[in-house]
């Protein structure tokens, strides 16, 4: 079974994999102190042109936001983030528990952020009996696989900071938005006034690797190394972490990765769009497909191909594809679609007739 459940069900990518076995040769300093982080912490720094980015490997992608939003909080201030993002969803709440900070969560129809909504959160300022604007958060892609534009991050870090916030961007599928906007890592993170990322890796062929990445010192300040260490995610054979991100930026398999998933959703969408009971519920932007069918197919279809009832009050669906994503695994989701919802296609359309 070729799984549609997420990216993080794929593999790691074979080059990452002999890039690990390499690393393994012989012995090497601990705690990211070797040959191998040091030039991955210089490639991630050249990918997104920032020089004197402060850059930790950590192990998963809520360590990477915990670490990232905890360097600019204070216990009495909160982080807006829409109401679907990863933090406020599938964290099981660890923002709150281990940083002790409130998320304020915003309705959004995309899942994207625009000034306005961010600028109605931002009240009570100066008031002790509430909590204060402390961090804007946002995903890219978001979690409803829409693409913020370049200059739609910079209207927001832009109005972060005029309200003493900081941005932080949670970018597990980072390679994908930049694949689809055809930019560098560069464009859509740094040029756009970020403040800190979460750099995803473990969705575009690592193993198991991200990076908290620490772009303005000026508002975060220099404590990255140990909130890593507080927060449990410092590895003591850190190389293996730094020679997956190694593997992934030095040449562009991180670009090839994305683009594959990308041009895979793009497929599978266009596969379905035009059945008259199934309707393609969200932009196809990056390497999500939402989507709503009959309800008595789904069932059959989620056993065959592992994916995810993503609202279970609207029954809509989520099909993710992967960097090994192919056009035959997609071609069979799309036949057993087809298949499964031809009869109810049928007497959709004959009740229009």
């Amino acid at each position: 079974m070729h799984s549609f459940g997420s990216d993080n069900h794929a593999p790691a990518h074979p080059d990452v994999l002999a890039a690990l076995a390499e690393a393994g040769d012989g012995h090497a300093f601990p705690y990211g102190a070797d040959d191998v982080t040091a030039a991955a912490i210089d490639v991630v720094r050249r990918r997104l042109d920032a020089p004197d980015a402060d850059v930790a490997f950590v192990f998963n992608g809520t360590g990477a936001n915990l670490i990232g939003l905890g360097l600019a909080l204070r216990p009495w201030q909160h982080v807006v983030c829409a109401r679907s993002a990863h933090i406020a969803v599938d964290e099981c709440g660890a923002p709150e528990r281990l940083l002790g900070v409130k998320l304020v969560e915003i309705g959004t129809p995309d899942g994207k952020l625009t000034p306005d909504l961010v600028r109605g959160s931002i009240t009570g300022v100066g008031d002790e009996h509430r909590t204060q604007p402390g961090a804007l958060s946002i995903t890219q892609s978001t979690e409803l696989g829409t693409l913020y534009t370049p200059d739609e991050i910079r209207a927001l870090a832009d109005l972060a900071h005029e309200n003493g916030m900081i941005l932080h961007l949670d970018g597990a599928r980072i390679s994908n938005a930049a694949a689809a906007l055809d930019v560098s890592l560069a464009a859509t993170t740094t040029a756009c006034g970020a403040d800190v990322l979460s750099f995803g890796g473990t969705k575009n062929g690592l193993l198991g690797a991200e990076a908290v990445v620490v772009l303005d010192h000026a508002r975060l300040g220099d404590g990255l190394a140990f909130a890593r260490k507080q927060l449990g995610q410092l590895g003591s054979k850190g190389r293996y972490l730094g020679a997956q991100f190694l593997a992934l930026l030095e040449g562009d398999l991180w670009l090839r990765n994305a683009r594959q998933a990308n041009a895979m959703a793009r497929r599978l969408a266009d596969g379905v769009r035009d059945l008259p009971a199934v309707r393609i519920t969200r932009p196809v932007e990056a390497n999500a497909v939402f989507a709503l069918l009959p309800p008595e197919v789904v069932p059959a279809l989620l056993d065959a191909f592992g994916f995810y009832v993503w609202d279970e009050t609207t029954g809509e669906v989520r099909w993710m594809c992967s960097w090994d994503t192919t056009e035959a695994d997609v071609d069979d989701l799309v036949a057993a679609v087809r298949a499964a919802v031809a009869p109810a296609g049928a007497a959709h359309a004959g009740q229009h007739v």
